[in-house]
């Protein structure tokens, strides 16, 4: 029996939706492209209001872009997050949640958090500083980018760039205490592939 998702799932075409409903019992919402229609942000917010949604597009710029203009203007959504190598079809070359494994997506799903924005909530209690995210070496060196991609899959919220990373841990109320758990994990991982 496939697993029953409550929240809609905000996807961004067909083959997407067929993969999901393919392992699991679920509806989504499909954006059909970046350049979003209005009544598709209308369908997201009544889906946000009578079951909650979930917004799983592809790890690329143009799924972020898609992601980054539904939380604008549908905050309170939450997010689900696959990493590029799991959403790769390697024959084609192409990277989209279509190609990800029933595991992934079931990871990916199941560890879905809502994103805050300062603008719609004042009780922000992040305490990550740009000074750490600087002394772990996450915003310059030989390996920020590989440390933000591990930090990224260690605590769910996905792979940023060294601006957009603060951010993030802001978006997603990463604690101090989580960070430095995610981080620990990330050296361990670095030292063991050297």
């Amino acid at each position: 029996m496939a697993k029953k998702i409550k929240e809609m799932i905000v996807v961004e075409g067909k083959n997407d939706t067929n993969t999901l409903k393919n392992w699991f019992d679920c509806d989504t919402i499909e954006t059909n492209g970046s350049a979003i229609s209005l009544e598709t942000i209308e369908k997201i917010r009544l889906a946000l209001q009578k079951r909650g949604v979930i917004i799983m597009t592809d790890p690329d710029y143009p799924g972020e872009k898609i992601r980054k203009t539904i939380d604008q203007q549908v905050p309170g959504c939450k997010h689900a997050f696959l990493a590029k190598e799991v959403a790769r079809d390697l024959r084609r070359q192409k990277i989209g949640i279509e190609h990800a494994s029933k595991e992934n997506l079931w990871s990916a799903l199941e560890a879905s958090k809502p994103s805050f924005s300062e603008e719609h909530d004042e009780a922000q209690t992040n305490d990550v500083t740009q000074a750490s995210l600087q002394r772990a070496g996450l915003i310059a060196g030989g390996s920020a980018k590989r440390r933000r991609e591990l930090l990224g899959k260690e605590l769910g919220i996905g792979y940023t760039n060294g601006k957009q990373l603060y951010k993030r841990l802001k978006q997603f109320r990463v604690t101090q205490e989580d960070f430095e758990r995610a981080l620990a994990n990330v050296e361990k991982e670095l030292y063991r592939h050297g």
